[in-house]
């Protein structure tokens, strides 16, 4: 039971080393990552908070509303930015997708539920301007890495948040979790114990706020992440699938967790089917 317990929770103490090491190698990506094809609209105010800044990468020559994708990066709850992902704004608004790359408050200044209602406010806001970057507010999907696929999740999972934001849950056409935490109770960690509010606060989990049919769901992880267990996947797949929503689920042979988010970028992108995957899900809803 005890090494039950420690496979549900899967966020160890050596997360926040591991998601610092994901931050240094995104933003050594930017370095390298192809600047054409595409044009940043950066540093665009979605909320009254200096960290509520989205960039947005938009296609060239589009002919006509692209698809949107909303991200949200992994860092704990803790860190993170926006500028250190353009590896991935590139990997999609290469592809005819107009990208949304968010930043959201962190702990410690907020705690649980504040980035999640922070991730509704960016939705809102994007749904409400994405027409004038070439984006179709039709088709928005969402997704995030990690602790970002965790507010992609949640917000999926309870209509709550985006209602508070003036929306519902079809202005998401489709959520994308990468290598993200659904279901890590009990908490260990002191840091996220006072982010979530206890060790044990099970409205934290997205997983619960799961009571209906949600939107179609991509949920993809590497069996070789020793941050996130697959118990979060698994769980999240089946409480799903109880309320017949559409979910599938990929899992990548050895990919680590920070493997998993390199694996999107120009260059890398051999070491996984995320990409084709991700296309191919949002091509399909």
């Amino acid at each position: 039971m005890v090494r039950r317990n420690f496979l549900q929770t899967s966020l160890m103490a050596a997360s926040a080393l591991a998601l610092a090491g994901c931050d240094a190698a995104f933003s050594a990506l930017n370095l390298v990552v192809p600047r054409t094809g595409y044009r940043v609209v950066g540093d665009l105010v979605y909320g009254p908070d200096p960290r509520h800044k989205l960039d947005v990468y938009v296609p060239d020559n589009l002919s006509g509303p692209a698809p949107v994708l909303l991200f949200f990066y992994g860092g704990a709850w803790q860190a993170g930015s926006r500028k250190q992902y353009r590896a991935f704004g590139q990997a999609f608004a290469s592809e005819g997708i107009v990208t949304v790359v968010a930043d959201y408050r962190l702990y410690p200044q907020v705690t649980y539920p504040a980035f999640v209602e922070d991730g509704a406010v960016a939705l809102a806001w994007v749904h409400a301007n994405i027409a004038k970057y070439g984006g179709d507010a039709g088709h928005i999907f969402v997704s995030g890495h990690s602790a970002g696929g965790y507010i992609a999740a949640m917000l999926g999972a309870e209509p709550k948040f985006v209602e508070a934001a003036g929306g519902n849950l079809l202005w998401m056409r489709g959520v994308i979790g990468i290598a993200g935490p659904y279901d890590f109770l009990p908490l260990r960690e002191e840091s996220y114990i006072a982010i979530f509010h206890g060790a044990n606060n099970r409205d934290a989990m997205p997983v619960n706020h799961v009571k209906g049919r949600r939107p179609p769901m991509l949920l993809t992880w590497g069996t070789g992440d020793g941050t996130v267990g697959r118990v979060n996947i698994d769980h999240m797949e089946a409480k799903l699938k109880s309320f017949d929503s559409p979910v599938e689920t990929r899992l990548y042979p050895g990919v680590s967790h920070i493997g998993i988010i390199l694996s999107l970028a120009h260059g890398f992108r051999g070491r996984t089917t995320l990409h084709q995957d991700m296309l191919r899900f949002i091509r399909s809803h």
